[in-house]
């Protein structure tokens, strides 16, 4: 039998503890990508995106487990979110301001022709709205700092406070990149107070600005 990795466990980036701001130094990894605007909560297109990605990643779980003889655990869904005043992301929770994209990691041996076979596959049947918007693209973040956040999403706002407003300046450092949340619960499935949720901003020295 193929064994199975699971990079939740195997990746020390997907680690995180609840009330623990965490240094963490996040290697390039891969993923499928899908970008989007709006309220999470209403817009089609963050539905549309969702339902996207996962057949697409799951093509290439079972393509990579049967043609490479290597089997995975589809990781968790992930997001970068950002507006062009954050203070409508961290304070006011405007997510009509929202802009996002979601993305599923995939392992790096799988390479751009799998990604290619694996949408076409995805759209053999009941063709994904958003099936065209999807990308495959390398995110580097490099060093981070990351905590997990257990409750609603509607109550990351102080945690995300205390971060930006607090730990990151208090450590001589900035912030930069975008705001990434992972999904280890399945929102869709989990009551809100019992989701589970990295969040994660990536840093550098205050000093380096030009």
């Amino acid at each position: 039998m193929t064994e199975k990795t699971d990079f939740k466990k195997a990746v020390d980036a997907y680690q995180a503890r609840r009330g623990e701001f965490r240094f963490v130094d996040v290697p390039d990894m891969q993923y499928l990508m899908v970008d989007g605007h709006g309220d999470p909560n209403t817009s089609p297109a963050f539905t549309a995106a969702v339902e996207a990605l996962y057949p697409v990643a799951y093509k290439l779980k079972f393509a990579s487990r049967g043609d490479l003889g290597r089997d995975y655990v589809v990781p968790p869904l992930e997001g970068l979110w950002w507006a062009e005043d954050m203070a409508s992301f961290t304070v006011e929770r405007d997510k009509s301001r929202w802009d996002w994209t979601l993305m599923i990691m995939v392992p790096d041996w799988v390479g751009r022709d799998m990604f290619t076979a694996a949408v076409e596959q995805a759209g053999a049947r009941n063709r994904p709205s958003r099936l065209d918007d999807i990308r495959l693209e390398t995110l580097s973040e490099g060093r981070c700092v990351q905590t997990l956040h257990v409750g609603s999403f509607d109550h990351e706002a102080e945690v995300l406070a205390r971060l930006h407003g607090e730990f990151v300046p208090g450590n001589g450092l900035r912030m930069v990149g975008r705001h990434h949340e992972i999904y280890l619960s399945d929102f869709r499935r989990v009551a809100p107070e019992r989701q589970r949720t990295i969040l994660r901003q990536p840093v550098a020295i205050a000093a380096a600005i030009a």
